[in-house]
């Protein structure tokens, strides 16, 4: 197994998260589009919207995942929702996804979160199966809804 260095992102890692994010999304059936995955990112960093780890392995960036920040009005405290996990072809199958979720908890505990959350495709029984070897519990007492928008 590869040797794998995760750690915060920053501005200067835009390049290669541009590059991660548009196989994500094709990962997800989207078309390919750089440009706008660039606009994306660059806004989450200029507005300080979200915080990415990003994985390495022989200095070559092979997955990336991002924490979007939320509070939870029960438990009256930070939570972070992990909404994106990805580790291209390169680097599966090496420990990188288990590497960024790990480096997601503890930034989560290091700055007083309560909680993770995460939701990933019904399909996707890879994930499924790293999140719960992981100790992530799978949620049945509540119902994910969504309402989607025209813009």
């Amino acid at each position: 197994m590869k040797s794998t260095v995760t750690r915060q992102a920053t501005l200067a890692d835009l390049d290669a998260l541009v590059e991660l994010m548009d196989g994500y999304r094709q990962f997800y059936g989207q078309t390919s589009d750089p440009v706008a995955a660039r606009r994306f990112l660059l806004d989450r960093f200029n507005h300080g919207e979200s915080v990415i780890f990003l994985a390495s392995q022989d200095g070559i960036p092979v997955g990336f995942t991002q924490l979007y920040p939320s509070f939870s009005s029960v438990s009256l405290a930070r939570i972070f929702v992990l909404n994106d996990l990805y580790v291209n072809e390169q680097g599966r199958r090496n420990g990188v996804g288990r590497a960024l979720i790990s480096a997601a908890i503890e930034f989560a505990k290091t700055v007083g979160a309560v909680r993770l959350t995460l939701s990933t495709a019904v399909t996707n029984l890879s994930a499924q199966s790293l999140y719960s070897d992981m100790g992530w519990v799978k949620e049945d007492d509540f119902y994910f809804y969504r309402w989607a928008t025209t813009a």
